[in-house]
């Protein structure tokens, strides 16, 4: 049996998320169709991230085993065919049999998106979560630091079954930006040097960054929901500490919009 890594980026407008899910179309489920038809066996992926229902990703890991040697080149051209213009397969390449996308990953990095113009543009509403208000950004970013570190984020994370809810955030960061435009397609030989995606030179776009080993269900979009109520001046940035404290889904702020949030990248 050989171990394979996928490195891949997608846009999840399409897609009801990552996760396999009969009768709906979903970014796995279209990958391990079409690996089986090129592979002729079917093949189940592990998967770095497991994004919902809209969630983008700039850089996603995935791995899978199969009982053969395959012909590299000539099943990533068949998957870039096959999967068209919402998925761009970047690398495949064999790895340790003891590499797992899931399990062997130690960050996940994470952006969100907000444009606070007054119109919205058209050509990233896809990707961006359009308010059409100025944020105070300082006392987001004051409450993004309250985020940092080890704690019991219930309050922050749809509830999950026998799962713990401890996690630790090693940054969590809000900017404003005001860069010229870079390319909307990272480059297959320097993913890692990809700066951002393309984007109007406005000054009105807020970028959330957060990294951590791992987060859970629905936790970056509440995180940047709280956020933005602490921008919008509805709470205090120094509630947010109690706020984690009382580990209660309800003494948080809802979760924002998917379409803004990207997987920005995975570290080995």
């Amino acid at each position: 049996m050989t171990t394979y890594r996928i490195d891949l980026a997608y846009d999840g407008t399409g897609f009801r998320g990552w996760a396999r899910n009969a009768g709906v179309r979903t970014v796995q489920g279209e990958i391990e169709r079409a690996l089986a038809a090129v592979l002729q066996t079917e093949v189940a992926l592990s998967v770095a991230g497991r994004t919902d229902a809209g969630v983008h990703a700039r850089h996603q890991v995935a791995s899978f085993t199969v009982g053969a040697v395959i012909d590299i080149v000539a099943v990533v051209r068949s998957l870039r065919t096959m999967l068209g213009a919402e998925v761009s397969i970047h690398d495949l390449q064999p790895v340790a049999d003891d590499f797992d996308a899931r399990f062997s990953a130690v960050r996940r990095s994470y952006r969100y998106f907000i444009d606070e113009a007054s119109h919205h543009d058209p050509l990233r509403a896809r990707w961006v979560w359009h308010l059409g208000e100025t944020l105070d950004v300082d006392a987001m970013t004051r409450a993004a630091a309250a985020l940092v570190g080890a704690h019991d984020f219930a309050s922050l994370c749809r509830a999950a079954e026998g799962g713990t809810t401890e996690r630790t955030v090693e940054h969590a960061h809000w900017e404003r930006e005001g860069q010229e435009p870079v390319s909307l397609q990272p480059s297959a030989v320097s993913l890692e040097r990809v700066s951002g995606i393309g984007y109007r030179a406005s000054g009105d776009l807020l970028v959330f960054s957060v990294s951590a080993k791992a987060f859970c269900h629905q936790m970056v979009r509440s995180m940047v929901a709280l956020c933005v109520d602490v921008g919008r001046g509805r709470i205090r940035a120094d509630i947010v500490p109690g706020i984690l404290e009382q580990k209660d889904r309800n003494a948080a702020r809802g979760v924002a919009p998917p379409h803004g949030l990207v997987l920005w990248g995975v570290e080995y």
